[in-house]
């Protein structure tokens, strides 16, 4: 039985809305528990700082299993989409709409040139896996495809750079076995202590979508960091 046929297992919606919860654990941590760990208050008791301080640790540690998870889907979106162009177009549309949210609540103001969202991460890694088999038969081209959209991530200092867009290329390349596909995954992202446990649970995909929340997993990025980006500027008054 293909892994498509599974009548049992993960629906890509539980673990997409898992990715979510990750992520906004991971996020929660980076703003607001960050901020009070840093607060003047909270320096000067020293139980309460170290319970924060294990607290964040345990929470971004947390939040490495989401990226992973993301990317193990952009090559199912890729795989399935009736149009690749409007897929990286939602993408790239995505990741204009989050880039303020992005920098207004992991970075000091609103607008900060230096790092991108993790949205042209994956928009990258898309355009990089669609090269890649429009180039199929070449694999000179392949490669060069597969460098080019690394050194743009580079060049650009987008949220987990060329690693996250080398990530979807061997996630689209060990495609065709899910037990390869994890295995490469897991040790493609193993410079992140915790990210490779999210292939647990990416094995036992069943291939089958689950709720149709679509724009929810769209929207909920920059969503959530505007909200995490006001309640940082709260706990730091």
């Amino acid at each position: 039985m293909s892994r498509k046929e599974r009548s049992f297992g993960i629906s890509a919606s539980t673990l997409k809305l898992f990715a979510v919860f990750s992520m906004l654990v991971d996020h929660t941590g980076a703003t607001v528990i960050y901020t009070l760990c840093s607060s003047p208050a909270v320096r000067a008791d020293a139980r309460l700082y170290n319970t924060l301080v294990r607290l964040y640790s345990m929470m971004r540690a947390f939040g490495r299993l989401a990226f992973p998870i993301y990317c193990f889907f952009i090559v199912e979106g890729f795989l399935h989409t009736r149009s690749a162009a409007k897929y990286a177009e939602r993408l790239f549309i995505f990741a204009l709409i989050s880039e303020i949210p992005f920098d207004f609540a992991l970075k000091r103001n609103w607008f900060y040139p230096s790092k991108q969202n993790v949205y042209f991460t994956l928009l990258f890694g898309l355009l990089a896996i669609w090269g890649f088999a429009a180039c199929e038969g070449t694999e000179t081209i392949q490669l060069l495809v597969m460098v080019a959209a690394m050194q743009i991530a580079t060049l650009m200092n987008t949220d987990y750079g060329m690693r996250g867009v080398f990530l979807i290329e061997i996630l689209y390349i060990l495609r065709h076995s899910k037990l390869y596909q994890c295995i490469g995954g897991a040790a493609v992202i193993s410079w992140e202590r915790w990210a490779p446990l999210s292939f647990i649970p990416l094995y036992f995909y069943n291939g089958k979508r689950g709720l149709r929340l679509k724009y929810f997993f769209y929207a909920f990025y920059p969503v959530h960091l505007l909200i995490l980006g006001i309640l940082k500027r709260c706990v730091k008054l």
